[in-house]
């Protein structure tokens, strides 16, 4: 087994991309380390056409195309590419491989109030027993149901449906695959099965043949394309299968080497908090807690809950900015840490904060409906969203205690979110137990560590997350006092 490699990484989160290269060297000690260089870094923005938001594919596809090209030209050979994105959206491809339009937005409205009527139709007992998924509006279900009520053209011309990463992979190999860890996330996959739900699908009015048969996380997709080496004048690189919904590939990065159960919370816009099974949970319990199963690497399950995370700093931010304000994170962060602690607290996964048009002006009108005081400066506005953020942290860990019947010693939070350390200070001091924060750039370490599992320089999903805790600078937040959070918790349940 050779000791050393080198893989190129490709994370694409909701409003930007990077490509980073992942290097695994002798660390001089006998053992490895993981090195990681960005190579490439872009924005992903939403476009908005009539009344539909979609995603900019092509400009994806290109951004994808020039990281490549970037990372030969910088004179790093990788062997492997992996491709990660958050989950749930797709393309639809015609019989020639042509795309049908660019994909549309997991924050689209077309799915507006279509849970409850996909739920009223199939009953969400049936629904949640066969697939595992929590009831969010952006499932893949609910977008190909919407596009069913519609009577969209697309969904009659499609031949094949390809997942965000999957589609990126086809236009770079030729290719046409479905990675399992994607499929989870539709709400058309049935877990305990192990194949899609068709007679769902057929209920529901979704042609059901455009899907394609999973395939597992480390396998070889293909080459990129003869055409594609000759555009950008490369070397041939074979593209991989990884964990290619970005939350599983930051859980492969969790260096959690006990071997004992872990909890795990991956911090970004999205915030995803639970812990890693052998076999999904889609029990009665499961279900009126509202959590989700997805697939994950090395044969696992993924229980946890979808919380609404830093979208809720991020929107008030933007509007500060288009307000002529100087907005920098950590001027925000400090302005938060002088603020008085508990003024008033929000429970962020309320509707409200979803996709609101005006964000600071939804969390003064929960604060005044709760009969709190409202929130007059943007220390007090940023301070509320991180605080009532770490309460709800505290509440799907205990949620998700009581649904496997484990007691965790504390929580690894991976993820851009880490960088935010008043946040890590929060959730330490409203879970009562220590936080291991680290790495930052989980999804896309987890993203090359299938890539090296894949070409067996990593013999198991527990020797990476070994090389991930020789590699990266964890950082440890321990409890500070206990009273003020429990008083604080107290008012945060009564919301």
């Amino acid at each position: 087994m050779s000791d050393t490699a080198a893989v190129l990484a490709f994370d694409l989160g909701a409003g930007s991309g990077r490509a980073l290269i992942g290097e695994l060297r002798e660390n001089g000690t006998g053992g490895r380390r993981l090195e990681v260089t960005e190579i490439h870094r872009f924005p992903n923005q939403a476009v908005t056409t009539g009344s539909h938001l979609h995603w900019d594919f092509l400009r994806l596809l290109h951004e994808v195309k020039t990281g490549i090209r970037k990372a030969c030209q910088a004179g790093y050979e990788p062997g492997t590419l992996g491709i990660d994105t958050w989950g749930v959206d797709f393309g639809l491809l015609d019989r020639n491989g042509e795309l049908l339009g660019n994909p549309y937005h997991y924050r689209d409205p077309q799915t507006d109030g279509l849970v409850e009527e996909v739920g009223n139709l199939v009953g969400e007992e049936e629904l949640y027993a066969h697939s595992g998924v929590q009831f969010m509006p952006f499932n893949t279900i609910y977008q190909l149901y919407a596009m069913r009520k519609a009577a969209s053209p697309k969904l009659d011309a499609a031949d094949t449906l390809l997942l965000t990463p999957d589609l990126l992979a086809y236009y770079l190999t030729g290719r046409k695959v479905c990675e399992f860890t994607m499929a989870t996330t539709t709400g058309l996959y049935d877990p305990l099965e192990q194949s899609w739900n068709r007679a769902l699908m057929d209920r529901l009015g979704i042609p059901s043949g455009m899907f394609l048969e999973p395939v597992k996380p480390g396998e070889h997709i293909g080459p990129l394309t003869e055409e594609v080496r000759e555009e950008l004048g490369v070397q041939q690189v074979t593209v991989v299968a990884v964990g290619s919904h970005d939350t599983e590939s930051a859980i492969a990065a969790v260096p959690a080497v006990s071997g004992e159960p872990f909890a795990y919370l991956v911090c970004g816009t999205w915030s995803l908090l639970g812990t890693e099974l052998a076999q999904p949970n889609v029990t009665p319990e499961a279900r009126a807690l509202d959590f989700s199963n997805e697939g994950g690497v090395g044969n696992t399950y993924q229980l946890l809950k979808n919380i609404m995370g830093l979208w809720i700093l991020q929107e008030c931010k933007r509007q500060w900015e288009e307000l002529g304000e100087s907005a920098e994170y950590p001027q925000l962060i400090a302005e938060a840490d002088s603020a008085a602690p508990f003024r008033s607290l929000i429970r962020p996964d309320d509707s409200r904060f979803y996709a609101p048009a005006d964000m600071l002006a939804e969390l003064n009108a929960y604060i005044r409906e709760t009969g709190q005081p409202e929130l007059e400066t943007r220390g007090q506005i940023v301070r509320c969203i991180l605080e009532s953020l770490a309460f709800r942290y505290r509440e799907a860990l205990e949620q998700t205690e009581q649904l496997t019947g484990r007691r965790f010693g504390g929580l690894h939070m991976v993820g851009g979110g880490i960088q935010n350390e008043l946040l890590c200070r929060f959730t330490a001091g409203a879970l009562g137990r220590p936080v291991w924060a680290g790495p930052v750039e989980a999804s896309s370490i987890g993203n090359m560590l299938v890539q090296l599992m894949a070409g067996g320089h990593c013999a198991s999903l527990r020797e990476a997350r070994q090389l991930v805790a020789d590699s990266f600078v964890i950082r440890t937040y321990e409890l500070e006092e206990t009273e003020s959070w429990e008083r604080a918790y107290e008012s945060y349940s009564r919301l």
